[in-house]
């Protein structure tokens, strides 16, 4: 790994791969290390750049990691990985992208992951990304999320970008079999002339599905963000679509969350919330000492949380 890659894991990991974990690190559409373990296994995709990753049967407690970086302009890498969870599995991923540019062509990841989780498997799904560099040509990471919960199974996803991105266009679709659930929570910060869009699909065609997603964002300077996001109750179900967010500057938020009920027990619920910082928070804080921008700085970074 070149030195732009280890700084960029260092960014984007929660916690550093350890020595016995199962993982794959990508570098400049190339690998650049991978471990297998006992009960996980990484193998080359065939017909297409990537990876399979399949976990065994029963197997608790263990970590995959599987960052990508980009460290250079003219870079548009493209990866497909599929993920086969075994029944009963309970497992974290750990994914994360970094993008690095100083130059003037567009630096591009675009990662496509695919989950297919057996009945009562569950997944912890972290992912962050983050952009670097003082190059003038964009800086995207546009990630999609496919995933498949058969009976019993639940996928909880954390996901999390706060700087440096250019654009971004962040794809997840799910279908939930019978007493499947998936949580998805989203944290994104924009700034500058940057631009992201969230488009959310959720199909629960199972009885006892339930899903919860939550996006949490800040707009600032001229930038623009998108959020869609539509729940599909089939069956008797219960589903909640929740996008939070704030403006500062010029920010501007388009939110546009959607419902469909195609059972008469389908309990579907969604909220939206745009809004700049109240006057009332920024005045408690300068009271304490604050200035008016560690105000807001304290404000925003306590709301992403």
């Amino acid at each position: 790994m070149n030195q732009i890659t280890d700084e960029l894991l260092r960014l984007i990991s929660a916690n550093p791969i350890d020595g016995k974990s199962a993982f794959n690190i990508r570098e400049d559409s190339q690998c650049a290390g991978r471990q297998s373990t006992e009960n996980i296994s990484i193998e080359n995709k065939e017909g297409a750049p990537g990876i399979v990753i399949r976990v065994k049967p029963g197997t608790k407690g263990e970590t995959v990691y599987i960052p990508a970086c980009v460290t250079h302009a003219g870079v548009d890498d493209l990866v497909y990985n599929d993920f086969y969870i075994g029944e009963g599995a309970d497992v974290t991923v750990q994914a994360g992208c970094g993008v690095h540019s100083e130059g003037e062509e567009q630096a591009r990841h675009n990662g496509i992951h695919r989950f297919f989780l057996k009945k009562n498997a569950r997944v912890l799904y972290l992912e962050k990304h983050i952009a670097t560099g003082n190059g003038t040509g964009e800086k995207r990471i546009d990630p999609v999320t496919d995933i498949e919960l058969a009976e019993g199974a639940s996928l909880e996803m954390d996901t999390v970008q706060l700087g440096g991105v250019t654009s971004t266009t962040r794809k997840t679709r799910a279908v939930l079999q019978k007493d499947a659930r998936l949580v998805v929570r989203e944290r994104i910060m924009t700034d500058g002339d940057e631009f992201a869009r969230t488009d959310f699909v959720v199909r629960m065609e199972g009885e006892g599905g339930a899903c919860d997603l939550v996006s949490r964002s800040v707009a600032r300077g001229n930038s623009r963000q998108e959020f869609y996001s539509t729940i599909k109750g089939n069956a008797p179900c219960t589903g909640h679509s929740e996008c939070d967010a704030i403006l500062a500057e010029n920010g501007k938020v388009l939110a546009q969350p959607g419902l469909e009920a195609n059972h008469v027990d389908a309990q579907l619920i969604h909220e939206a919330a745009i809004g700049k910082i109240a006057g009332e928070q920024l005045l408690k804080l300068r009271t304490l000492g604050l200035t008016s921008e560690e105000a807001e700085e304290k404000i925003i970074q306590g709301f992403l949380k």
